[in-house]
């Protein structure tokens, strides 16, 4: 079993990441496990978190409603087109593939008279009067219909896999416990982009299969029991409550 690796990956240097974003994914037995992460995340978790939890294309909204009561944070399903907020939860909703689309850059014209009415200190003159700054938008979700992967719609590796293509290096990918492969793929895209990876101990999953194949299949950062996982988050980013 492979253990903490703190000698290697301090919450210092990691820090240095600036992480923006997490992303969860589970299957049979998520609502057990997403009940005890959430429940432990503060009001003050900075970043957006991002779920995919296996479920029937028929389910209604009830996990939103019945995950709401364990957690101090806001907990909506994602919508299509929907700039992502910080400290916030979006659930992937049944039957629907969740994606991120990166944020929008484009350049925009500065005028050195833009500046002027700027308090009373002095402004350097712009030897460009028309210098361009490169301007970034919010990254957004998007739904999509097209077919199951790993057996699942929504499946975790599509969601994982476009948040290391938004985020790159400030993702944190996490897998829960789960009957089936789905998210070692997406996992390991997230590994290879530079992000933090955590990994349920399979002794502490009601269903061992999916911890376990991201754990074959990834070199996975921190494997830790479910209640553990939280508390570690909180640490890495520094949050006070």
């Amino acid at each position: 079993m492979k253990q903490l690796k703190l000698a290697i990956n301090s919450t210092a240097e990691l820090n240095k990441n600036n992480f923006e974003i997490v992303v969860v994914g589970t299957s049979l037995g998520g609502l057990q496990a997403l009940t005890v992460l959430l429940a432990d995340l503060p009001q003050s978790f900075p970043l957006p978190v991002v779920i995919v939890q296996h479920r029937h294309k028929s389910s209604q909204d009830r996990l939103t409603y019945f995950l709401q009561q364990q957690s101090s944070l806001q907990i909506t399903e994602a919508q299509d087109k929907e700039p992502i907020a910080p400290g916030r939860v979006y659930l992937a909703p049944a039957d629907y593939h969740l994606l991120i689309e990166p944020a929008r850059e484009w350049d925009q014209s500065v005028s050195e008279n833009d500046f002027t009415g700027w308090g009373t200190a002095p402004v350097e003159p712009i030897h460009n009067s028309n210098s361009p700054i490169v301007c970034r938008g919010t990254p957004t979700f998007a739904l999509s219909t097209e077919g199951p992967v790993c057996y699942a719609r929504p499946s975790i590796d599509v969601l994982f896999e476009s948040a290391a293509d938004a985020f790159g290096e400030k993702v944190i990918g996490i897998i829960l416990t789960g009957a089936n492969s789905d998210g070692s793929e997406g996992l390991a895209k997230i590994k290879a982009q530079g992000g933090l990876t955590f990994v349920e101990e399979p002794a502490s999953a009601l269903c061992r299969t999916m911890p376990a194949s991201a754990i074959a299949n990834v070199e996975v950062d921190w494997i830790l029991p479910l209640s553990k996982i939280a508390p570690c988050l909180v640490k890495l980013l520094r949050i006070k409550d």
